[in-house]
């Protein structure tokens, strides 16, 4: 008997009987590897039945990790958007306000328009320089009437005195006050 536990019988190998006899459920010949096998199997099983405990087996992260990679990304994503977001939103502004001045510069065009047809008529024309420049056509007699808040015209030989009229500068104004 001594000599039975010390020796090994080895046992041929049969190909078709080995894996029939495991897969009827017999013990397989090496019981760590069964072993693992079966715990395998029961993880797998467990795993199945949470929906999202997969996931975070394939990841190995915890839900906080997992949690903190999604911040990061949603944050990325973010800081990539709103760069070219504030560059669009600032041209559309620009775009707006510029449309604004083009509309405003279209209707000073569409008034000097008017302007010039009317400049064109030599009635216009006549007019204007009449009450502008205050010219007469030959053999009229000019009248100048003066109102009493209009600025009298000195006579023509006569000098204004800018003191008197009050268009002299303030130190010109100080000096006639202190002098007399």
């Amino acid at each position: 008997m001594t000599q039975r536990g010390s020796q090994r019988v080895r046992r041929p190998r049969r190909t078709e009987g080995s894996s029939a006899r495991r897969a009827e459920g017999a013990p397989a010949r090496r019981p760590q590897l069964a072993r693992r096998v079966a715990a395998g199997k029961a993880r797998l099983r467990r795993s199945q039945g949470k929906p999202g405990a997969g996931a975070a087996r394939v990841l190995g992260m915890s839900t906080t990790r997992r949690a903190a990679v999604l911040a990061i990304v949603v944050c990325a994503l973010a800081f990539t958007v709103a760069v070219p977001l504030r560059t669009y939103l600032a041209q559309r502004a620009e775009v707006a306000e510029q449309e604004q001045r083009q509309a405003q510069l279209q209707h000073d065009v569409q008034l000097l328009e008017q302007r010039k047809a009317a400049v064109s008529d030599p009635a216009q024309v006549e007019a204007e320089a009449r009450r502008r420049l205050r010219y007469v056509m030959p053999g009229e007699t000019p009248y100048i009437v003066q109102l009493p808040g209009e600025g009298a015209v000195p006579p023509a030989g006569q000098a204004p005195d800018p003191v008197a009229s009050g268009d002299a500068a303030w130190y010109q104004q100080l000096w006639s006050t202190v002098g007399g």
